[in-house]
């Protein structure tokens, strides 16, 4: 039986994966969190051999910060990250911080269901549109994380930036103003001199922003 923690911040997302996976007799749900810091409370207390990860979630740890703890805290624990997100740079981080499968939300349950099979057997399960030659190449790379011009808080918005937060989410998360928000943004983009999102991420993925904990 492969004992399995749900985390997403939406409901019925939840309940969605509950009722697809406990249609398996072999797998069992032990428990759901609505944020990252619940995750890892409730990963010490339930034990379980995979935790079902989202990415994007608005109060408390992020996926990222709450993967990282977990894996700190329970190296045996397996985790997969079940998100919407299919760009390099949310992949990239989850091998940073130690995700053993990563698959999109539009995936076909079989598909989830041998993501969870895999990874509790020790493998790596990643569905995503990367290439698997990529993936391989980011497992084994040590770079080196570039210097930055930042200033610590500007890093944190480029952060929650590139993890898809809006300006609200970013003022409210940091209890500032939306104002200043967008004036960070503007210092941030002038003093990069960069004029696009785009390349925003791609300065993020150079200096694995995401790695950050604030």
């Amino acid at each position: 039986m492969i004992r399995v923690l749900l985390v997403d911040d939406h409901t019925m997302i939840r309940k969605g994966l509950r009722v697809l996976l406990e249609g398996n007799a072999d797998i069992k749900i032990v428990g759901e969190s609505h944020d990252g810091n619940d995750a890892v409370i409730k990963t010490k207390q339930l034990a379980p051999d995979v935790v079902l990860m989202d990415l994007s979630m608005p109060n408390g740890l992020d996926g990222f910060s709450a993967s990282k703890e977990i894996r700190k805290q329970n190296p045996a624990v397996k985790i997969v990250v079940l998100t919407m997100h299919d760009e390099e740079i949310f992949v990239q981080q989850a091998i940073a911080v130690g995700a053993h499968g990563y698959i999109l939300k539009n995936s076909h349950g079989e598909l989830l269901y041998q993501a969870i099979h895999e990874v509790y057997q020790g493998k790596h399960f990643y569905r995503t549109s990367v290439s698997q030659e990529m993936i391989r190449q980011w497992m084994k790379s040590d770079a080196k994380v570039m210097p930055s011009i930042l200033t610590d808080r500007e890093k944190e918005i480029v952060r929650l930036i590139v993890l898809g937060y809006t300006n609200k989410d970013i003022a409210e998360k940091l209890s500032i103003s939306v104002k200043t928000v967008e004036n960070h943004k503007t210092n941030i983009m002038q003093k990069l001199s960069i004029d696009s999102k785009h390349e925003l991420i791609q300065y993020a993925i150079k200096n694995k922003y995401l790695e950050l904990a604030f």
